[in-house]
């Protein structure tokens, strides 16, 4: 990788082709992407399990007037009970990373307690585990036509339509998903 920063901010998109289940279909927003590895939050499944109240309940946070307009999301399979929330810059608090000028990630429970009293950020999206990559890996997938990637905008990446994510990020590319082909070297 020629930048240290190769697909931080970005959005990576499954190919029609992509046979892990845990990741068809699947947009994940790119928090890190270097030459140690890479970082990401799935921005467009939930996890039905469990609501924004049963999470602060466990974590023995307030949250009487708390209603479940926050979902809680599949961010990957890694760390799946660790919470990481992605949310507009205009919260910052200790330990918030500025993954781009327009977005932010902050992985503390201090941002679910300001969320829960309803001074948390702007536009956010809480997630339970995340994706990750060793060394070089993601890179192998790209090449393995596993994965295609586009510019994140926020309005794609808070956008409460879920089931529409995927298609939209696609379209981005300014092309039809019929025209996808699952071999490598062709479009």
């Amino acid at each position: 990788m020629s930048d240290e920063s190769y697909l931080t901010g970005q959005l990576l998109i499954a190919m029609p082709t992509m046979r892990d289940p845990r990741f068809q279909r699947t947009v994940i927003y790119m928090c890190a992407h270097n030459e140690e590895g890479a970082m990401g939050l799935v921005v467009n499944r939930l996890i039905g399990s469990i609501t924004f109240p049963d999470l602060l309940q466990q974590l023995s946070i307030d949250h009487e007037d708390v209603s479940d307009e926050i979902r809680v999301h599949f961010g990957g399979p890694v760390e799946s009970g660790r919470g990481f929330v992605l949310h507009s810059t205009d919260y910052e608090r200790e330990g918030t990373l500025h993954v781009d000028s327009a977005i932010g990630l902050t992985a503390t429970v201090d941002i679910l307690r300001d969320m829960a009293a309803g001074s948390g950020p702007r536009r956010s999206l809480l997630a339970l585990g995340y994706a990750g990559w060793g060394p070089g890996q993601l890179d192998d997938e790209i090449q393995a036509n596993g994965w295609l990637n586009v510019e994140a905008d926020e309005l794609l990446v808070f956008d409460r339509d879920l089931d529409g994510k995927w298609e939209q990020a696609i379209s981005k590319l300014g092309f039809e998903m019929t025209m996808l082909s699952g071999d490598a070297g062709h479009a």
